[in-house]
């Protein structure tokens, strides 16, 4: 595993961490600035929503810049994001800290799969995708305890002080293990493949998302990641009100998810690499059976552990696959690498209001799994019509006069 690969999973990492221990400090940092739960919970929306708007503006302003270059100065916003949030003394500049450390973090992971697979064989880049995204998969398992541990003990500020160290660690790892030019063009393999070469221009860039397949692939991404976090957004309700689970016992119910992250991450990341659109058919279909499933088993505790973990497992084995595929039909573009990124959180808060909308109209604590069952199936007929226009041969012009 070329080196350039771990200094790329432990920018993920951190960014990752960023993220989501916030979640276990939010009643310090309310109780720190004085101010209410509701205003606490924007440093996570707010982060969400730059996220969003951070990928694409990144990504078209550093069109034309080395790649390398640019995932340096991205991971160095967000150590300074992060640094703001540490030393923060009011909640606006805390606020702050949070937008600035978010913006780098669509532009991140879009522009870092396509350095991270231009350093392996184009016969492995999904995996290569898979272990950049690794660092992010297991933050989203170590993220909400390693923030409540650290916050418990030291304080919030010393959780955000060790996630700028981790920040100039990625830093420097990236400028120094990551070979300049990463990225730019691929050289032909000894089988003679090669990924195409990436537009350079932001005019090349937005020509990219002429393709059918393009659209079609941020439109099963969103779709997919909507269903998934539509039904984990209030998977703590399932589990407390339907499935008899204590307050106590969803922190560990969480990890459990986690490492379904973790696995089905690996998982998909090798499974894209022989048939790719095959492995995303077969991962979103196990995701809409494991949302029915567990919508109908969630009573019973036992169920509960094990399809919580197959959420987690089928969710994310479409991941490397989707970013693969939609740099592929795009002809290494970044900017749809970082547009998909953004479907993924536009399909985040697609799914959780809709999973709001159907508690609130008194359908119960496990209507999310159904809403997300739903939203998956029809990403899953978004793939299958996307994989079929792919194997069929384009239409021949007629010559005949």
């Amino acid at each position: 595993m070329p080196s350039g690969l771990v200094a790329l999973a432990l920018g993920g990492f951190g960014i990752g961490l960023t993220e989501f221990l916030i979640a276990g400090l939010l009643p310090q940092v309310a109780s720190s600035f004085a101010v209410s739960e509701a205003a606490a919970g924007r440093l996570i929306s707010g982060y969400a929503l730059s996220v969003a708007v951070g990928a694409i503006v990144l990504t078209a302003a550093t069109a034309r810049l080395p790649r390398k270059g640019v995932l340096v100065g991205l991971v160095a916003l967000f150590v300074i994001g992060n640094l703001l949030s540490a030393v923060a003394p009011s909640y606006p500049v805390m606020l702050l800290g949070r937008i600035v450390a978010a913006l780098c973090h669509g532009s991140f992971f879009g522009i870092g799969s396509l350095v991270a697979r231009s350093l392996v064989a184009p016969e492995r880049k999904s995996r290569a995708v898979a272990v950049m995204f690794a660092g992010l998969t297991v933050a989203n398992v170590l993220g909400v305890p390693f923030g409540a541990l650290v916050g418990e003990r030291w304080g919030w500020r010393a959780a955000f002080w060790a996630v700028t160290a981790i920040g100039v660690l990625a830093l420097a790892g990236i400028a120094a293990l990551v070979p300049g030019g990463a990225g730019e063009v691929r050289p032909p393999t000894v089988t003679g493949r090669a990924d195409p070469i990436p537009p350079g221009g932001l005019r090349d860039q937005f020509r990219a998302f002429r393709s059918r397949q393009v659209w079609l692939t941020l439109t099963a991404t969103a779709l997919g990641y909507g269903g998934m976090f539509g039904a984990f957004s209030y998977i703590a309700y399932t589990f407390t009100e339907v499935g008899g689970f204590s307050s106590a016992d969803v922190a560990w119910l969480l990890m459990v998810y986690g490492v379904g992250l973790v696995v089905g991450n690996v998982i998909g990341g090798r499974a894209a690499d022989h048939d790719r659109d095959r492995a995303l058919l077969l991962a979103l279909l196990g995701l809409t059976v494991t949302l029915t499933v567990f919508g109908l088993l969630a009573g019973s505790a036992t169920a509960s552990v094990i399809l919580v973990f197959l959420m987690g497992v089928t969710g994310f084995a479409s991941v490397p696959g989707m970013i693969t595929r939609v740099t592929d039909f795009a002809h290494g573009a970044a900017l749809a690498a970082s547009a998909n990124v953004s479907a993924s959180n536009i399909g985040n808060a697609l799914g959780a209001w809709l999973g709001g909308l159907a508690i609130t109209a008194g359908l119960g604590y496990t209507a999310p799994l159904y809403v997300g069952a739903g939203l998956v199936l029809i990403s899953v007929v978004v793939m299958a019509v996307a994989a079929h226009q792919a194997r069929s041969p384009a239409p021949q012009p007629d010559h005949r006069t």
